[in-house]
Protein backbone atom coordinates (compact mmCIF):
# COMPACT_ATOMS: atom_id res chain seq x y z
CA UNK A 1 0.00 0.00 0.00
CA UNK A 2 1.45 3.20 -0.87
CA UNK A 3 0.76 6.65 1.34
CA UNK A 4 0.75 9.77 0.12
CA UNK A 5 3.26 11.96 2.04
CA UNK A 6 0.46 14.76 1.81
CA UNK A 7 -3.21 14.72 1.72
CA UNK A 8 -5.69 17.06 -0.49
CA UNK A 9 -8.17 18.81 1.71
CA UNK A 10 -10.81 20.90 0.16
CA UNK A 11 -11.21 24.52 1.06
CA UNK A 12 -14.50 24.11 3.00
CA UNK A 13 -13.19 20.64 4.93
CA UNK A 14 -10.24 22.81 6.16
CA UNK A 15 -11.99 26.19 7.16
CA UNK A 16 -15.85 25.55 6.99
CA UNK A 17 -16.23 29.02 8.53
CA UNK A 18 -13.77 30.82 6.33
CA UNK A 19 -10.17 32.34 6.91
CA UNK A 20 -8.94 35.68 7.05
CA UNK A 21 -5.52 36.68 6.12
CA UNK A 22 -3.34 38.84 8.85
CA UNK A 23 0.47 40.48 8.09
CA UNK A 24 1.79 40.04 4.41
CA UNK A 25 2.82 37.16 1.97
CA UNK A 26 5.96 36.89 2.98
CA UNK A 27 9.03 34.86 1.44
CA UNK A 28 10.14 31.69 2.92
CA UNK A 29 13.90 31.55 3.52
CA UNK A 30 15.88 28.23 2.84
CA UNK A 31 17.83 28.09 6.19
CA UNK A 32 19.96 25.66 5.45
CA UNK A 33 21.75 26.86 2.51
CA UNK A 34 21.29 30.87 3.75
CA UNK A 35 24.09 32.66 5.68
CA UNK A 36 23.57 35.83 7.34
CA UNK A 37 24.40 37.65 4.76
CA UNK A 38 23.20 35.88 2.46
CA UNK A 39 19.81 34.85 1.96
CA UNK A 40 18.69 31.72 0.00
CA UNK A 41 14.99 31.62 -1.16
CA UNK A 42 13.08 28.32 -0.70
CA UNK A 43 12.14 26.35 -3.55
CA UNK A 44 9.18 23.90 -3.82
CA UNK A 45 10.62 20.67 -4.35
CA UNK A 46 8.52 19.27 -7.09
CA UNK A 47 7.63 22.38 -8.78
CA UNK A 48 11.19 24.42 -8.67
CA UNK A 49 8.54 27.55 -7.69
CA UNK A 50 9.09 30.18 -4.73
CA UNK A 51 7.50 29.60 -1.51
CA UNK A 52 5.46 32.06 0.21
CA UNK A 53 3.86 32.40 3.79
CA UNK A 54 0.57 34.03 4.48
CA UNK A 55 -1.12 33.41 7.98
CA UNK A 56 -4.63 33.09 8.41
CA UNK A 57 -6.70 32.99 11.20
CA UNK A 58 -9.42 30.37 10.78
CA UNK A 59 -13.32 31.84 10.97
CA UNK A 60 -14.16 28.16 13.42
CA UNK A 61 -14.96 29.40 16.53
CA UNK A 62 -13.86 25.79 17.56
CA UNK A 63 -10.49 25.35 16.07
CA UNK A 64 -8.03 24.42 18.05
CA UNK A 65 -5.85 26.26 16.24
CA UNK A 66 -6.80 29.51 15.12
CA UNK A 67 -3.56 31.09 13.80
CA UNK A 68 -2.80 28.87 10.26
CA UNK A 69 0.05 29.37 7.99
CA UNK A 70 -0.31 27.70 4.81
CA UNK A 71 2.72 27.80 2.47
CA UNK A 72 1.99 28.81 -1.25
CA UNK A 73 4.41 27.78 -3.94
CA UNK A 74 4.13 30.43 -6.81
CA UNK A 75 7.05 31.76 -9.06
CA UNK A 76 5.79 35.15 -8.77
CA UNK A 77 4.72 36.73 -5.05
CA UNK A 78 0.78 35.92 -4.68
CA UNK A 79 -1.19 38.95 -4.84
CA UNK A 80 -3.70 39.13 -2.28
CA UNK A 81 -7.44 39.73 -2.67
CA UNK A 82 -8.98 43.17 -2.14
CA UNK A 83 -9.97 44.13 1.00
CA UNK A 84 -13.53 44.94 1.41
CA UNK A 85 -14.73 47.66 3.54
CA UNK A 86 -15.70 47.59 7.34
CA UNK A 87 -13.36 44.37 7.55
CA UNK A 88 -10.27 44.60 9.55
CA UNK A 89 -8.83 41.85 7.46
CA UNK A 90 -8.61 39.90 4.53
CA UNK A 91 -11.32 37.03 3.30
CA UNK A 92 -9.00 34.56 1.48
CA UNK A 93 -9.53 31.35 0.07
CA UNK A 94 -7.03 28.67 -1.19
CA UNK A 95 -7.04 26.26 -4.08
CA UNK A 96 -4.78 22.77 -4.72
CA UNK A 97 -4.98 22.43 -0.68
CA UNK A 98 -2.52 19.73 0.73
CA UNK A 99 -1.81 18.72 4.75
CA UNK A 100 1.79 17.25 5.41
CA UNK A 101 1.62 15.56 8.84
CA UNK A 102 4.93 15.22 10.45
CA UNK A 103 6.11 14.67 14.38
CA UNK A 104 6.79 17.93 16.65
CA UNK A 105 8.97 16.28 19.61
CA UNK A 106 5.62 14.44 21.35
CA UNK A 107 2.60 16.07 19.23
CA UNK A 108 2.10 15.73 15.46
CA UNK A 109 1.76 18.47 13.72
CA UNK A 110 0.88 19.68 10.35
CA UNK A 111 2.29 21.34 7.57
CA UNK A 112 -0.55 23.22 4.87
CA UNK A 113 0.30 24.10 1.12
CA UNK A 114 -1.66 25.69 -1.09
CA UNK A 115 -1.19 25.67 -5.18
CA UNK A 116 -3.54 29.74 -5.15
CA UNK A 117 -4.61 32.19 -2.93
CA UNK A 118 -8.23 34.18 -4.11
CA UNK A 119 -10.93 35.59 -2.88
CA UNK A 120 -13.58 33.91 -0.96
CA UNK A 121 -16.03 32.72 -4.51
CA UNK A 122 -19.41 35.10 -5.43
CA UNK A 123 -21.98 33.85 -2.72
CA UNK A 124 -19.21 32.19 -0.29
CA UNK A 125 -19.91 33.16 3.51
CA UNK A 126 -17.26 35.25 4.86
CA UNK A 127 -18.42 35.69 8.73
CA UNK A 128 -18.21 39.35 10.17
CA UNK A 129 -17.26 40.35 13.21
CA UNK A 130 -20.22 40.00 15.83
CA UNK A 131 -21.57 43.43 16.28
CA UNK A 132 -20.95 44.77 20.17
CA UNK A 133 -23.23 46.33 21.94
CA UNK A 134 -22.29 49.57 21.42
CA UNK A 135 -23.07 49.30 17.74
CA UNK A 136 -26.26 47.92 18.55
CA UNK A 137 -27.32 50.94 20.18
Amino acid sequence: MSIPRAFRVDFGEMFPHGCYMVGEVEQVKDFEASTASKPVWARDKDTGDFIWQVTVVDCDPEAREKMVKIKVSSAVQPVPPAPLQGLPFIPVEFDGLTVTPWLNGQRIAYSVRARDMRAPRAGASVSKPAASAKDAA
